[in-house]
Order: structure tokens, then C-alpha cells, then sequence
């Protein structure tokens, strides 16, 4: 039996329902720059930042559900997600402006 760092509990996986709902979450968040960009010109989003968002914004997403999923205690899930959440703004930031001047940012 599968179990989680000795708990008596099998260890629960990533379903489809989640999977889904981090994937319809990605689109409904993508579709406000899209939408800007069919408003106004001060938007101007190529196809490659959709693509670089969606990956970052999914990945995330799924992060975060599997950090919910495998970490036993509140704790432990609170401290991974807040992780997952500074490394998200982090590099978000870092490819938008440049923070640190990494290669990614186009410096």
C-alpha cells in the first residue's frame, strides 16, 4: 500500500477533475488579455506570451494541487504553497520587467 510519510492513509493522486479545473482556471485568466487586446492598443500580447503564461500559469496550478494532494499536514501544504506562489511572482516579474537581468528577460 501506498502511503504518505508513514500515515496510515494512501497517498492521494492528481485526478482529472483537478486537472481540469487548473486547465479552465489557465483559460479563464488568459482571457483577459486576450480581451484587453481587442479593446485597446495599450495590450499587445504576441502569441509566444500567451504560450509562456499558459505554461507558467498551468504549471503552477498544478503545483499547487499536487502540493494539496501529497502533503500531509496543513502546514506543510501552507509553506509548499506559499513557495510555489513567491516563485511564480518571481519569475511572472522577472520576465515582464527584468528584475535580475536573467537571459529569459531579454537582457
Amino acid at each position: 500500500m501506498n502511503t504518505m510519510a508513514g500515515g496510515n492513509e494512501p497517498a492521494k493522486q492528481i485526478g482529472s477533475k483537478q486537472f481540469l479545473r487548473v486547465l479552465l482556471g489557465t483559460a479563464a485568466i488568459l482571457l483577459i488579455p486576450f480581451v484587453a487586446m481587442q479593446f485597446t492598443g495599450e495590450v499587445n500580447w504576441t502569441v509566444s506570451d500567451f504560450v509562456i503564461a499558459a505554461i507558467l500559469l498551468a504549471g503552477t496550478g498544478l503545483l499547487f494541487e499536487l502540493a494539496r494532494a501529497k502533503l500531509p499536514t496543513l502546514k506543510s501544504r501552507f509553506i509548499a504553497i506559499a513557495v510555489i506562489a513567491l516563485c511564480f511572482v518571481f519569475v511572472w516579474a522577472e520576465l515582464a520587467v527584468g528584475l535580475v537581468g536573467s537571459p529569459f528577460a531579454g537582457s
